[in-house]
């Protein structure tokens, strides 16, 4: 009887040791399978929009532009998201970890994203002046942005690329020429401004021609031989294929596409304008509120930071009204030190030296990947704003931080310390490095942008100004302000002229009346919300939540708060829409309560 029993207990143990084993095989199996899902998602991307590829420093694709435009095309992401969805779908959550259930949570979020946009008629419309192709293009085309010209195999891989980038030209023309039929169509002050730009490229002297600049600047390891080759062949090509090209664009739309542009300033105008303005809140807030919620946001925040500025303008003893008080700042001389653009670049470098000391303090984690401030290049910097442009991967390639100065005599400074805050340190430049930087993420999420949140950090950002050392005069203060100002009139100014009916005239007007920028970058402003509706939103929306967590976790944790355990666990996971960020946060916070720990 005894050894009956053993023998029993013997076989109980090995099957639940088989069973375990089996578990943890097939746990494993799981774990292998939803890894490799990730990796294909990530190659595939890359393969399918080369251009982010490049950018990333990833050089495999640098000869494609694939046409975006045709429908075969549309009907490839169709398939492709809507593959990739069922195939996460298909993972049960209990059988992933914490970090791979993130992983899934967004790349479902994404397809859905996607395919919502897919519905849309983006085609149409495939030029502004702002945010389309012949911009980045022109960027790539300057040697000085990521497509790299380093061997001959590098400017051979350029003239490859263009052939694809010709193709999408001309059947960007086409797509416009749909657009007219179907009433989708650009405004006609937008059209106006994206005409110099084309015209541009037109001109006929090779040697001054934007895209005749690799030429300019060999690597000095290349053969005589090999210069000639290059220099035969970017002079005919220019001249054979990019002229002509830009030509044709630029005789359609300074003739009947302007002619057929409309009056209207809204995306609400054209078919299924308030539907599209809805996606697009949705894809750039990451958030469910609608227009009017975020109207009614922007207009009691615009009355809050009003009221701090009204203290600022005590402070520096200016007796007339804020309003005058916007033009005094606009027009000070004092505040337009400078005789050069190198020294605009100089006072960005110095606000970095300062804050530097005190960066330790807010922060546990800093990126590995190098940082520069340089001027936007003159054949866009009259509709361009400042913005930050991020490294390679492999950090060979710096973040950078651009700067438009027209006219250096006339540049204004007193928003510099929070432009700096934001576009560069610790704002793109830490998010997106730190992103790019973290090994335990998967590929896909390195490079992944949520507007929300990263702009909201960046914003938030500005924020620190005063913990880091700056702000110690009242008009760099006063530039945050109008700097926080400034992306709260957008939640104003964006949901009026898509879902109010608002001219271009009357948001330019409104913007005059309650921030400091000059008539011309208002005026600038305004129209690239008319170009992508939403994305101005992004900023004001993830900067409010993410002053929300921390003043959450501030109140919650009490003497247990570390600023600096608070950062890292809003940067570590990279760009989150702010629905995951917030969960995180909060398990965050009930961790520190209950472990014990920071």
């Amino acid at each position: 009887m005894k050894k009956l029993i053993i023998l029993v207990c013997v076989a109980v143990l090995f099957s639940a040791c088989k069973k375990d084993k089996d578990n943890t095989a097939a746990e494993s199996d799981t774990m292998n399978d939803f890894e490799t899902a990730l990796k294909e998602y990530h190659e595939e991307t890359l393969k399918m929009y080369p251009l982010n590829a490049t950018s990333a420093g990833d050089d495999r694709y640098n000869d494609q532009f694939p046409n975006v435009l045709t429908d075969d095309f549309r009907q490839k992401e169709k398939t492709f998201y809507t593959d990739y969805k069922n195939k996460m779908m298909g993972f049960k959550d209990e059988e992933l970890s914490e970090t791979e259930l993130l992983s899934k949570q967004i790349l479902i979020w994404e397809c859905d994203i996607n395919l919502e946009r897919l519905e849309f008629r983006e085609d149409y419309t495939p030029i502004n002046q702002m945010w389309t192709p012949q911009l980045s293009m022109g960027q790539y085309a300057s040697g000085s942005s990521a497509q790299p010209f380093k061997t001959v195999e590098d400017y051979k891989n350029w003239i490859k690329r263009l052939d694809g980038y010709l193709n999408w030209m001309a059947t960007a023309e086409e797509r416009m020429a749909e657009g007219i039929k179907a009433g989708n169509v650009l405004p006609k002050s937008l059209i106006q401004k994206v005409l110099p730009q084309l015209e541009a490229m037109t001109n006929p002297n090779i040697d001054e021609h934007l895209f005749y600049t690799p030429i300019k600047n060999f690597p000095d390891n290349f053969t005589d031989a090999e210069k000639e080759e290059l220099i035969i062949l970017y002079k005919n090509y220019i001249n054979d294929r990019i002229i002509p090209a830009y030509a044709s664009l630029y005789q359609f739309m300074s003739t009947d596409y302007l002619a057929a542009g409309r009056a209207t300033s809204g995306i609400a105008s054209i078919p299924h304008g308030e539907a599209y303005y809805n996606h697009q809140i949705k894809l750039y807030t990451t958030t469910e509120m609608t227009a009017d919620e975020i109207h009614q946001l922007g207009l009691k925040e615009v009355s809050r930071i009003l009221s701090e500025m009204e203290k600022v303008k005590n402070e520096v003893g200016y007796n007339g009204t804020l309003v005058s008080f916007f033009d005094y700042v606009r027009n000070n001389k004092e505040l337009m030190p400078f005789k050069s653009a190198q020294e605009v670049i100089d006072n960005f470098n110095k606000i970095h030296e300062t804050m530097q000391p005190q960066l330790d303090k807010l922060f546990d984690m800093k990126p590995k990947t190098p940082f520069e401030v340089r001027q936007t290049e003159a054949f866009r910097a009259a509709s361009a704003s400042a913005e930050y442009n991020p490294g390679s991967l492999d950090g060979t390639r710096p973040g950078i931080f651009y700067v438009p100065i027209v006219d250096a005599t006339k540049y204004n400074v007193f928003s510099d310390e929070s432009l700096f805050l934001h576009e560069a340190i610790p704002g793109h430049h830490y998010q997106i490095s730190l992103q790019q930087e973290n090994q335990d993420l998967p590929d896909f999420r390195k490079t992944l942008w949520y507007s929300a949140y990263g702009e909201g950090w960046a914003l938030y950002s500005e924020s620190l100004g005063k913990e880091l050392g700056l702000y110690t005069n009242p008009y760099q203060y006063f530039g945050m302000l109008s700097a926080e100002m400034h992306r709260a009139i957008r939640l104003v100014v964006d949901t009026g002229l898509h879902s109010k009916g608002w001219t271009r005239e009357q948001a330019i007007q409104y913007s005059l009346e309650n921030e400091a920028e000059s008539e011309d970058g208002i005026t600038s402003e305004i129209e690239r919300y008319m170009a992508n509706p939403g994305q101005a939103l992004s900023y004001k929306v993830g900067q409010l939540k993410i002053r929300e967590l921390r003043a959450k976790a501030e109140a919650e944790l009490g003497d247990k708060f570390n600023i600096g355990k608070f950062h890292n666990q809003v940067l570590e996971s990279g760009c989150l829409p702010l629905e995951l960020l917030e969960k995180k946060i909060d398990k965050w916070i009930s961790t520190v309560k209950t472990d014990n720990v920071s």
